[in-house]
């Protein structure tokens, strides 16, 4: 065999494996909330963007959860208890036609929000070392897909 030959075919059956490593990436480990089996979290859920802050969705290993990049991953969780009354911050996000109340919580590592006013409510952990200074951002990138479990009534103040 040639010798370019032999260079093609090397080629061929490392990209060739390259792609089917890339197929096989194994779900990331999300535990679940513990209203995840909400039927409200399904519609929320299926609502939830391929890419948030430019990362893409991967497969996780539980029911209504998301997880989005691949080091320092921002984590969706729908089904956490809907909060009450705060005294974290609540901060309304507003997307085109969407307006959604985040309590947010900082954390040592992360930002923590939770949906306020519907319910089932959805979590999102967002690790300092990746939006810091972008949680609006991400929130807002979330806002419609969270905004799809009904309202509880309960508004920012």
């Amino acid at each position: 065999m040639p010798r370019s030959s032999g260079r093609l075919v090397a080629l061929a059956v490392a990209t060739a494996s390259a792609a089917t490593l890339a197929g096989c990436a194994s779900a990331v480990p999300v535990d679940p909330a513990p209203y995840a089996s909400d039927p409200d979290c399904a519609r929320v859920m299926l609502a939830a963007p391929t890419s948030v802050g430019g990362l893409a969705l991967r497969k996780t290993t539980s029911q209504a959860t998301a997880a989005y990049g691949s080091e320092f991953m921002i984590i969706v969780r729908c089904g956490v208890e809907p909060p009450g009354p705060s005294q974290d911050p609540c901060v309304e996000v507003t997307t085109g036609t969407t307006t959604l109340g985040w309590l947010v919580r900082d954390t040592d590592d992360a930002w923590v929000a939770v949906s306020f006013g519907r319910s089932p409510a959805v979590e999102v952990t967002i690790p300092h070392v990746r939006a810091d200074r972008a949680v609006g951002d991400v929130l807002a990138e979330l806002a419609p897909s969270a905004a799809r479990a009904p309202s509880n009534g309960l508004e920012c103040r």
